[in-house]
């Protein structure tokens, strides 16, 4: 039977608030590859500017571990749990993670935001029977979001889920 666990996978894991360095430095003590992205940032105080080292994705670590041995790492201090995706532990690809060091490796003062909807954004209808149609976001209702779809001469309104949007740059 095939499996996507295997050694050369990466898990994620949720850590206590502003503890991913100190996560990463305890699996580190513990033999266990981990990676948290760092980010260089300018922080001014008072009396001086200084360079510090903030993780980029707060509240997660990267890990490579043993399948067998994945839940082990549960009794380690300052780990909540595994980030899952459909019921099981998420899978992070090698790849994804070499792309985030040269990225990090590249650039400094890295922004991580998602890819949000805002009220006045174009956008594109990914599912349903208004797929591929283009509109504007009107309103957000947590959620949800009323778009305008401008057809045939006439102004419609749909309420849609907005993980069926997708922005038009």
């Amino acid at each position: 039977m095939f499996s996507l666990e295997n050694s050369e996978n990466w898990y994620v894991v949720y850590t206590i608030p502003r503890w991913e360095k100190k996560v990463a430095k305890l699996l580190d003590s513990k033999g266990i590859e981990c990676y948290c992205p760092l980010n260089k940032v300018a922080r001014n105080w008072s009396d001086r500017k200084k360079i510090v080292m903030e993780p980029l994705i707060k509240g997660y670590v990267f890990l490579k571990v043993d399948p067998q041995k994945k839940w082990d790492i549960k009794s380690i201090p300052g780990i909540i749990n595994y980030v899952h995706w459909l019921g099981k532990p998420a899978i992070v690809r090698t790849a994804e993670i070499d792309t985030i060091k040269m990225f990090l490796q590249e650039f400094e003062n890295v922004i991580l935001s998602d890819n949000e909807i805002v009220e006045k954004d174009n956008v594109i209808i990914k599912q349903g029977i208004l797929m591929d149609y283009k509109g504007m976001v009107l309103e957000i209702m947590g959620n949800n979001a009323r778009v305008l779809i401008n057809s045939l001469g006439i102004c419609l309104t749909a309420i849609f889920d907005k993980k069926n949007l997708h922005p038009i740059k």
